[in-house]
């Protein structure tokens, strides 16, 4: 093993209790057990680690919690968007297991999508750029644009039915997208 090897596996030995220890007062246990990205940090800039390490090391966790905490709020936001996406009037007035169902399968589905439907799509409604605008930050026509986000609609469509249909044996309901006709 290396010099440098040696001396991260003592600095880990050493840190790892107390940096996890930190990130789960301040996020919980669950968050706490994904920092281990601070010792990937740690690893790449082994050079830049002052002595102590620990202090430096609680900075590197507390950027990595931030990260987090931000990723899940994008997520967040991301979902509350394409349920304004939904059109309540499309789903059947029934049990509030199948609307529950119906949010789930929309969720699912966008993760079933390619990279660049979930891009248009977050242009859309995430960000509220129209056509024109989407069109710019992909570099494309207006026109392909909406081509993209038509195709983009409709995959996220199948999509739902395909999961909503495999997590609910009785699914009667169909779940709409706004702007999608009857």
């Amino acid at each position: 093993m290396t010099d440098d090897a040696e001396r991260f596996t003592v600095m880990y030995d050493t840190c790892r209790r107390r940096v996890w220890a930190y990130a789960a007062a301040r996020a919980g246990r669950q968050v706490a057990d994904e920092v281990s990205e601070t010792f990937t940090v740690a690893w790449r800039r082994f050079g830049d680690i002052p002595e102590p390490p620990l202090p430096w090391l609680l900075g590197v966790a507390r950027n990595v919690l931030r990260d987090t905490v931000r990723a899940e709020i994008r997520r967040a936001s991301f979902s509350a968007e394409l349920h304004d996406w939904v059109d309540p009037g499309a789903v059947t007035e029934g049990d509030i297991a199948d609307e529950v169902a119906d949010r789930l399968a929309l969720r699912r589905a966008l993760g079933t999508l390619g990279e660049d439907d979930r891009e248009v799509l977050i242009l859309a409604a995430w960000q509220g750029l129209g056509p024109r605008d989407a069109a710019r930050v992909v570099g494309c026509t207006a026109a392909t644009m909406r081509v993209r986000l038509h195709r983009a609609r409709r995959r996220l469509a199948a999509a739902v039915e395909n999961t909503a249909a495999a997590s609910r044996p009785h699914a009667g309901s169909r779940v709409r997208l706004a702007g999608e006709e009857a």
